[in-house]
């Protein structure tokens, strides 16, 4: 499927990983469970967990530690393929 299919099929998708304070390592083992289960993933990134960075580092990072691709980052939102 192409990114832009993904993105369409990701639109209606619930959020069902929160990345807190405890920052994205403490999320990796969910997340690729989910993407075992899921062919997409949809990622929220909460303040907390922003400090200093952007969401696009945080999403980028998630992705590469569970081997996944990032699709697109909107907001404090990304989703993982």
């Amino acid at each position: 499927m192409s990114d832009q299919e993904l993105r369409k099929e990701a639109h209606d998708l619930d959020v069902t990983v929160w990345v807190g304070k405890k920052g994205v390592d403490a999320v990796v083992d969910e997340t690729a469970d989910q993407l075992d289960d899921a062919k997409l993933v949809k990622v929220k990134f909460l303040r907390a967990a922003r400090g200093g960075t952007t969401t696009d580092e945080l999403a980028a990072e998630l992705a590469e530690a569970v081997d996944a691709e990032l699709i697109e980052t909107r907001g404090n939102t990304a989703v993982l393929h």
